[in-house]
């Protein structure tokens, strides 16, 4: 018999999963589920040649890395909001700090360290193996876009306020 903490792992394991085959660009560019915690996700990203910015020195492309990290990102909002919601990204910031190794694969890391209401606010990092020496910082903010909870004003403010 396994234990709450054990089934509440697994959820969300399985949470990951069915985020990620929901996400069709995902699936397209082999990202996995790698490990979480209450507030955190990783996602995985092996090499393939698809992914190359340049074959001749089997460096994956930026872009690539940037919806990693979009994708990272969304799930650790998601783990904190405790429900899969539709949110929208509103501004996702990488900087690349250097390229990845050839043929590496590449983990994002992703913090979601604060929630309001309707917004949360992440920060995270790419790696090729070696979390001491990213690949990219990260740093981005979600919204929601369901319907507020029932008590929650939606007024809005009048003409010329």
């Amino acid at each position: 018999m396994s234990t709450p903490e054990e089934e509440t792992l697994d959820r969300q394991r399985r949470f990951a999963n069915q985020f990620i085959t929901a996400v069709p660009h995902a699936a397209a560019l082999g990202m996995g589920y790698q490990d979480h915690g209450g507030d955190w996700a990783e996602l995985a990203m092996p090499y393939a040649d698809h992914l190359l910015a340049d074959p001749d020195y089997g460096i994956i492309a930026s872009g690539a890395i940037y919806t990693l990290m979009d994708s990272a990102a969304g799930f650790s909002v998601l783990l904190v909001r405790g429900a899969m919601e539709p949110y929208a990204t509103l501004d996702l910031r990488l900087d690349y700090l250097r390229a990845p190794l050839p043929h590496a694969t590449i983990i994002g890391r992703s913090t979601c360290y604060r929630m309001t209401r309707q917004i949360a606010f992440v920060r995270g990092i790419a790696h090729d193996g070696d979390p001491d020496r990213p690949i990219a910082n990260m740093a981005g903010t979600f919204m929601f876009t369901a319907q507020p909870a029932e008590g929650i004003s939606t007024a809005q403010p009048a003409a010329g306020a």
